[in-house]
């Protein structure tokens, strides 16, 4: 997949493309048809913007990504896009006039064909619609399709409904929206070593990613990111704490993975972290022993789980 950095550097390179627009946070399953419908017409790009405009426009309000910008082109990769544009959200860029962004993508980029949802708004103050954008291109001999909402057992995908479920530790419910499971990426960093002392040793891992599930256990798998070209693990099973540890007083939320079956030296390694169900609320118990023991069943309850996994 070519990657450009705004419009100004495809500079022309996807002339006569399909182009889908749009922010793409989580690259959920509407965000994949709009992609399935622009590769059904020729080469097919994809334009999003970075920060999220939320972020620039309302930075109060502003969501919590379900994918930072790197995994985000991984993904977009994966749905087979034969080019991708960042496009630098500024300000500035946005006093951009409909008008102007429709030069920009039919006359500048050279579109053949935009590909957008059914409420996709763009311009200054959102004065751009869906009308206005096919008109701009019917006059330039280009053309607008439009996808209706996808729905899942009767619920609309959206960004805002996957994080809601996050949220609320709904990694299930997620992962039928998304097409895939929740992850998020981070480096396991030293720890205080309380998991090895009662025979759970854990991986402690510092996370950029601003979305994480509620507090509690889940079972997961992790990939251990290789370094230098090399080959990434395999997927381990195992089981994750999400939260401040209150049976040994602590006050900083952190992930902490229990790797099934593993013996090994991971700090400072990479490691991605799908999250597959919540098996239970985080709890305080009032000895370690009690903790131990809980935490054998959890181990217990992950194995049951992953063992229906199929990648």
């Amino acid at each position: 997949m070519k990657l450009f950095q705004g419009i100004v550097g495809a500079n022309g390179a996807v002339r006569g493309y399909a182009v889908a627009l749009g922010n793409f946070d989580g690259v959920h399953r509407g965000h994949q048809e709009l992609f399935r419908q622009a590769k059904r017409l020729g080469p097919a790009a994809a334009l999003t913007f970075e920060p999220h405009p939320g972020r620039v426009l309302q930075p109060d309000l502003a969501p919590k990504l379900i994918t930072q910008l790197p995994r985000k082109l991984e993904l977009l990769e994966e749905c087979g896009l034969d080019a991708a544009i960042v496009q630098p959200f500024t300000l500035a860029y946005a006093k951009t006039t409909a008008a102007l962004f429709e030069g920009s993508l039919l006359d500048d980029l050279g579109a053949k064909s935009l590909v957008v949802g059914v409420d996709f708004t763009y311009g200054a103050e959102r004065r751009g619609t869906v009308e206005t954008l096919r008109k701009a291109a019917a006059e330039r001999g280009a053309a607008v399709q439009v996808v209706p909402p996808v729905t899942v057992d009767g619920v609309v995908v959206s960004s805002t409904k996957i994080r809601e479920y996050i949220l609320e530790g709904r990694v299930r419910a997620a992962q039928r929206l998304l097409g895939r499971y929740f992850d998020l990426d981070g480096v396991v960093v030293p720890g205080q070593g309380r998991g090895r002392g009662i025979g759970f040793p854990t991986a402690n891992v510092d996370t950029s990613n601003e979305l994480r599930p509620a507090p509690g256990v889940y079972a997961v798998r992790a990939r251990i990111r290789a370094a230098g070209g090399e080959a990434d693990s395999g997927w381990m099973g195992g089981a994750a704490n999400i939260g401040v540890k209150p049976t040994f007083g602590g006050t900083q939320v952190t992930v902490e993975v229990h790797l099934l079956d593993f013996a090994g030296d991971l700090y400072g390694k990479g490691v991605r972290v799908q999250f597959i169900d919540r098996l239970r609320s985080e709890q305080r118990f009032g000895s370690v022993a009690e903790l131990a023991e809980q935490i054998g069943r959890d181990v217990r309850a992950a194995r049951e789980v992953l063992a229906g996994v199929v990648d």
